[in-house]
């Protein structure tokens, strides 16, 4: 194999320049795809669970859509630890459906879902509607329990359970 001549040379810091030019180029079109300021401003939002009464349920917005925060009652708590999951279409007990505080206890009395149907994405009528006391979404009949799960209708999943985690007993960061 012979010495690398002048003309390799100018061959290798022409493909050189050629690459990082192209690199140079493309980089605004990639990184245009990262999500806008405002939109990470809205990555995570904070609840005070202290403000929402026993039986009422509040909606908050996170990265766009609407967040269920539900105060549940005793009895809306036994009514879902009460189902048999094991006929259930997306089987999750009422526990694997929370968050645990810290110290590694429940508040089974706080769900926090995304409230939107897992079918097409509507959003789900609350207040203790539909057949099961849960949820209820009127665009093609699905009906949701007092955990959020699906129990009748054309839905596929369970209403969703975003990330969140407690930073106090009585506040939640979600996203």
């Amino acid at each position: 194999m012979s010495e690398p001549s002048r003309r390799d040379f100018i061959y290798i810091a022409a493909g050189a320049a050629a690459a990082a030019g192209g690199a140079l180029t493309l980089w605004p079109f990639i990184d245009q795809m990262n999500p806008a300021a405002d939109t990470l401003a809205l990555a995570s939002t904070e609840v005070d669970l202290s403000q929402v009464a026993e039986g009422q349920q509040i909606t908050v917005m996170w990265r766009g859509k609407p967040v269920f925060v539900r105060h549940r009652t005793p009895a809306e708590i036994e009514e879902a630890r009460s189902v048999d999951v094991s006929g259930l279409r997306d089987p999750a007990t009422d526990q694997e459906r929370l968050v645990p505080l810290s110290g590694g206890e429940y508040q089974p009395q706080f769900l926090i879902m995304v409230g939107i149907c897992t079918h097409l994405g509507c959003v789900p009528l609350g207040n203790r509607s539909g057949d099961y006391d849960g949820w209820f979404c009127p665009c093609h009949g699905s009906h949701y329990d007092t955990a959020g799960r699906i129990r009748k209708g054309p839905a596929p999943k369970n209403l969703e359970v975003p990330g969140y985690e407690y930073l106090s007993d009585t506040v939640v960061k979600i996203g």
